[in-house]
């Protein structure tokens, strides 16, 4: 499970040492598998369990169907595989620097199941924007169960 974010800093060789927590949270031997995130700008990533997720959800779709054919282009045609060196790094991929921005300063942050990686700056607006709606949810759910919604309708 990948928990919390951190911000960590990118080195001249586009390396990041990856969290503790995040490293436990896999086999070290296994790596991480990378892609461009179909959700947000930003990289996703997690271990052999994520990448077989999403390989099962894509068999869901028969051959030649389009969604499938999307699908398997964005996430397994952009999957990378990374390995850990000895200090606990792995090395971006060029052009995922290149194309969300990655310079300096990453955070990394834990989604459960999957983690991202975001420019810091990118992300500290990115996390004031999910507080913002994930309160509104919290505000709808009370509502809902409160019977307010539906009193209002």
């Amino acid at each position: 499970m990948f928990l919390s974010n951190f911000e960590k800093q990118l080195d001249a060789k586009r390396r990041i040492v990856a969290p503790q927590e995040f490293r436990a949270a896999i086999h070290p031997e296994e790596g991480v598998y990378c892609f461009p995130s179909i959700e947000a700008d930003c990289i996703e990533g997690g271990g052999e369990a994520l990448r077989d997720s999403y390989a099962a959800m894509i068999a869901e779709y028969p051959m030649g169907d389009p969604a499938r054919t999307a699908l398997e282009t964005s996430i397994m045609g952009g999957m990378v595989k990374l390995l850990f060196d000895s200090a606990g790094r792995i090395t971006l991929p060029e052009s995922f620097c290149e194309d969300y921005g990655l310079t300096d300063w990453v955070s990394i942050v834990g989604l459960n199941d999957r983690f991202q990686i975001w420019p810091r700056d990118v992300f500290r607006e990115r996390m004031a924007e999910q507080r913002r709606a994930a309160r509104e949810v919290l505000i709808q759910r009370a509502n809902l169960r409160t019977g307010k919604l539906g009193a209002a309708q």
